[in-house]
């Protein structure tokens, strides 16, 4: 018996599957499979939107991470942040593009952490809007300006100043305001019912034929 159990081959390693999550967007025939830059920086700059949302926020991004079963792709602290710097605007530049996989999981993981942040995004819009109608600058109010200040100290730090569009950012913090504004409008679009379907098919517009 111990013989014959000697002589049995190896069992094969297991595979590693996709995750099942992945299955929720649907995929595009993009050349070679991988994704233009400009996807790669927005979904980097809604993710640094996020962080200026909540305190700890990269911690938040790893707990969602293994709460949705996104392991596989995004294993590490580290990993994460060089998936993120695909960005072509970042100072720590990642030249290899993301997969059409990796592209998936960013888009999953900003969606949820919007979808956990929709009543504080809304409140934040809303002070928006209260703050233009009475024509005041909306860095008055003190929940905006809570936010603004965080999205500005993370753009400034990790961002690229040689790049055209983030000297023109860094130069006027009004506009760095109202992008950073513009990017809370468009995680409010992924809370939806079906947000984050829609947020993924939109990053597409123009590159699919």
């Amino acid at each position: 018996m111990s013989s014959t159990l000697a002589k049995m081959p190896d069992s094969p390693a297991p595979v590693e599957s996709q995750p099942i999550i992945l299955k929720t967007l649907p995929d595009f025939p993009i050349s070679g499979e991988r994704c233009a830059a400009r996807i790669q920086q927005q979904l980097d700059l809604l993710l640094l939107a996020i962080e200026a949302l909540e305190l700890g926020g990269s911690e938040q991004m790893l707990a969602t991470v293994e709460q949705l079963d996104l392991q596989t792709i995004i294993n590490h602290r580290l990993t994460l942040w060089r998936l993120r710097s695909t960005n072509p605007w970042r100072r720590s530049y990642n030249r290899v593009p993301l997969t059409l996989e990796q592209a998936k999981a960013l888009v999953i993981l900003a969606s949820h952490r919007a979808k956990q942040l929709t009543v504080k995004i809304r409140q934040l819009l809303l002070a928006e809007q209260q703050m233009r109608e009475k024509g005041l600058p909306v860095a008055n109010h003190f929940l905006l300006s809570e936010y603004l200040d965080q999205f500005r100290s993370h753009f400034r730090s990790r961002m690229n100043v040689r790049r055209a569009k983030v000297s023109i950012y860094l130069e006027s913090e009004e506009a760095l305001d109202e992008f950073a504004l513009s990017l809370l409008k468009q995680l409010l679009f992924c809370t939806g019912t079906t947000g984050m379907q829609r947020f993924w098919i939109s990053l597409f517009d123009g590159e699919v034929a």
